[in-house]
Order: structure tokens, then sequence, then C-alpha cells
């Protein structure tokens, strides 16, 4: 049995920051991803120049020979209805290739990793973690996702009655004919809301690349939303006819709405495991990121692993993203306020598709990045 201090189960975003936020801490680091890198990744894939700064990646050197598409505009409307465009000024966030980003996070991580390894047993012994019935340690990091097994040993909270939102997309390499053909701008992503205001779907240009999605918390109808759309954009043109390959499916959980414990001893969640994607948008890269380094804080200075010890963690997460909502206040995407019949007047105006939907919603703009808000 090979023994580490701490095992992170989840190489993405989240695991790799937190694996690199303790490389000089003198703990034994084991980091743990079922697939091998690069790999495909079903996320929009933008970042915004807060999370850029927060994980100190040099702009011009992460753009050779990766995908970095400035963003200043964008569009969006309602399903039916005339979109409204807005203009930043400034770059206010980036598009990325996951498959290029997670590698590139995951590349200056220097502890020992297991790639192409899935996770088959996880099991409690003497105060340690069994991994496989191969790696040991006192404190295991669940870092894998919404079906992260790490996640799984602290079951899924009271209540039970957790948002699951679910989500299809494809991205691809448009050839030369697609690219003349595609209306839609690399520096100006489209983002459209169903009629329901129960979910969005979007199409976003990354130079050459084009990603088209759809998320909805009603997993049940979200293939024939997504295909009513799809079929809506061809028609008027913002994407090409010949879309290659078949839409990739994932699920995550909505940070007001999500009942999974963070802790508890030896044993800790960060990221989409933990459900920190924000409510309003769905966008999962900067809380993950901030959840690992957060509670990278806790384990550098932690007297043990006991829950009690780790609460300190959970504390913080409160604290910056705010408390979880109680069963009683449910939706999805939008406050209540906001579904009602002067949606579709709110989203023909500029003032509010640009100040509440992008710069609050989606870009954050509101809230400082992590260094200078602790």
């Amino acid at each position: 049995m090979d023994y580490y201090d701490l095992i992170i189960v989840g190489a993405g975003p989240a695991g790799s920051t937190l694996a690199q936020s303790l490389q000089d801490s003198g703990k034994r680091i084991l980091l743990i991803d079922k697939q091998d890198f690069p790999r495909d990744k079903t996320c929009a894939g933008w970042v915004t120049p807060a999370v850029m700064n927060t994980l100190k990646i040099d702009r011009d050197d992460y753009s050779h020979g990766r995908t970095l598409q400035p963003i200043r505009r964008f569009r969006i409307g309602m399903m039916g209805q005339a979109p409204v465009e807005n203009d930043h000024g400034d770059v206010v966030s980036y598009g990325i290739r996951r498959c290029e980003f997670d590698t590139y996070l995951l590349d200056r991580v220097t502890a020992p990793k297991m790639l192409s390894t899935p996770v088959k047993s996880i099991n409690r012994e003497g105060g340690n973690w069994q991994v496989n019935g191969t790696w040991e340690a006192p404190l295991i990091i669940g870092a894998g996702g919404h079906f992260c097994p790490v996640a799984r040993l602290l079951g899924e909270g009271p209540g039970s009655h957790e948002t699951i939102v679910a989500a299809k997309e494809v991205e691809f390499e448009m050839t030369p004919e697609q690219a003349q053909i595609c209306q839609a701008r690399g520096d100006t992503p489209e983002l459209w809301f169903c009629r329901d205001l129960k979910g969005y779907a979007w199409v976003f240009r990354k130079e050459n690349y084009l990603n088209i999605g759809l998320g909805r918390e009603d997993n049940h109808r979200l293939t024939e939303h997504l295909e009513a759309f799809v079929q809506d954009m061809k028609d008027t043109g913002r994407i090409p006819a010949d879309l290659p390959g078949r839409f990739k499916g994932h699920a995550y959980l909505l940070y007001a709405h999500a009942e999974r414990p963070l802790v508890d001893d030896g044993i800790l969640l960060i990221g989409d495991s933990a459900g920190l994607a924000y409510t309003q948008s769905g966008e999962g890269i900067r809380p993950a990121i901030e959840s690992a380094l957060m509670a990278a804080d806790v384990i550098r200075d932690a007297q043990d692993y006991s829950a009690s010890s780790l609460q300190l963690y959970g504390d913080a997460i409160a604290e910056r993203f705010g408390t979880r909502a109680t069963e009683l206040e449910q939706g999805w995407q939008v406050p209540d306020w906001i579904k009602t019949p002067l949606a579709t007047t709110l989203m023909r105006s500029h003032w509010f598709t640009r100040k509440v939907v992008t710069e609050k919603w989606f870009l954050h703009q509101q809230v400082p990045p992590l260094e200078a808000a602790v």
C-alpha cells in the first residue's frame, strides 16, 4: 500500500488547482483521474479575466498553440424573439477549449498522477482511506464532478431535493466552408433563454471552433428543446446546416439548491463534486478554482482532518458564495420575480441583458478575484 497525505480524485480544474496550490506544503499528494489527458470535456468553455488572474495564467504564453478567444460582446435573447447585442468595449471573458485548458493546468502539477485510472473502491481502514486497495491517505478529496465517487460517500444531503441540470452540447472545428457560412462571431457568444426560463442555449464560436449546446433542469424535455433550437439556428443561418457527430451530455448541481455535505471526517468536496456551479448561469469553472484555493488554505493549516477541522472550508464557501437556499426556495437560473410576463420585455432591454444577465449572472463582475476578497 502506497501512503500519501491526501488523495485527490479528479484532475480537472478543481483537482489540479488544489494539487498545485499544495505543491510547496511538504504534503505527499496523489492525483487520480479515470481519463487520460487531453480529454474531451462537455462545457461551453469560457473563463473570465478574474479566473485567469487568480490562476496566474500568462495570456501570451497560453495562447501559443491553444485557443484563447477574446470576448467583448454578448448576443442575448429569448427563443422566438429578436435578440439584443451589447458591446462591453473591453475584453470581459475568454473562450477556451476544455481539452486544452484542463491539460494546461494539469501540466503545472508536479505531484504524482495516476491517469486512465477509474476509482473502483474506496474503503475506510484505521482512520485512513484506501483507494483501489493500492493507495492510502488520511484525507480524500472529491474533485471528479457531479458523479464523483468520493461525493457518493457523503450522500446527497437531507431531503435530496436537489435541482440537477442536464446539458447537451457539441464542439467541433469548422471546415472553411462551414466557417464562411456561420454567422456566429468569435467575440460575441450568443445566449438564448427558453421561453419558460428553465434553461438556456448557446452558440459560441472560438476562433475556428464552434460550440453549440443547451442546458435545462428538466432532463426529459432536454432533447426536444435542443433539437428545436438547433433547427432554428440552422434556419436563420446562425450555424452551419451540417453539424458533425453527436451531442454529448453532462449534469451538475446549482449551488443554491445543492444539498451535498462539503466535509466529513477525512473527506472534502470541491468544484462540481460539491455542487458549486453558479445558480443563475450554471458556470462552474470559477467556483471550482476558488473552492480549490480555499480548500488548500484549510488543508495547509489543519491540525487534523476531522470534520470539525475541515468545517473551516465549509464556512469559507458559505462566506464566499452565500448560504444555500432552503427547500422552499425552488427554481433555476433566474429569480422568481423574473418568471413573469415581464420576462419577454426584460430580454429585449439592453440595460437588463447587459447589467443583470451578462455582467452579474454570467461574468460576476461585482465579485472581486479571490485574492482581493480574503
